[in-house]
């Protein structure tokens, strides 16, 4: 375990102080029912929140709070964190228990989110803001070299459900309103509907595209009506 520690120590350019405090980050509730990362993982869920909304509102002072607010759902979610984790090869140092093993347990997306929230969470009770900033941060630049509107919202359907299902509790379902032309040259009309309410239709010469477009028209409604 002291090995397994050294390498991520060296991933995220930070020593511990208290190593215990990793210890309890990398341990999975499969492996010990008690002393487990939960706990850590609640407090870097709350660290990383600060944390990435202080960087976008230094980086970006000319953005809405909307977008800020936007900006910051596409970096504080499972996806990206997961993406963090990799990073770290975090998979590789969880303590997990052996049906976890059997169940792929290092490969899960929330197991290895959730793991990472809780390395933050232990920095900080390790050493304060500074360095839980300094460490989330620069892996966030590593993994997102690029953080802007246009490369973050490319996905307007994953970013509409990911609106819907916080702030409404369920996700939206699409729907082909209607199809024309010849085959070659078909037009697909689509329309998204939340709880059986169409919110927006688009067209497009793909289902897929028409999706996104109509996602993109939703999302922009509902964001101005919950503001």
């Amino acid at each position: 375990m002291k090995e397994s520690i050294k390498a991520l120590e060296q991933r995220l350019d930070y020593q511990f102080k208290d190593t215990q405090l990793i210890t309890q980050a990398l341990t999975h509730k499969s492996y010990k029912k008690t002393n487990n990362n939960e706990r850590l993982e609640f407090l870097g869920d709350a660290v990383l929140d600060l944390i990435v909304g202080e960087y976008l509102y230094m980086k970006f002072p000319s953005k809405s709070e909307g977008e800020l607010s936007r900006l910051r759902a596409s970096l504080v979610n499972d996806k990206s964190f997961k993406n963090l984790a990799l990073e770290l090869d975090l998979g590789n140092h969880i303590l997990i228990s052996a049906a976890e093993e059997n169940n792929k347990g290092r490969d899960k997306d929330s197991l290895l989110s959730n793991t990472f929230e809780a390395i933050i969470g232990a920095i900080y009770l390790d050493n304060g803001i500074k360095s839980a900033t300094k460490a989330a941060i620069t892996l966030l630049e590593k993994v997102y070299p690029k953080i802007d509107m246009q490369t973050l919202f490319k996905d307007y359907k994953t970013l509409l459900q990911e609106f819907t299902q916080a702030n409404f509790g369920t996700i939206p379902e699409y729907t082909l309103v209607r199809s024309s032309g010849p085959d070659h040259n078909k037009e697909f009309e689509m329309a998204v509907l939340l709880r059986g309410k169409e919110l927006a239709i688009a067209c497009a010469t793909t289902k897929k595209e028409a999706e996104q477009k109509a996602a993109k028209k939703a999302f922009k409604i509902l964001e101005k009506d919950t503001h």
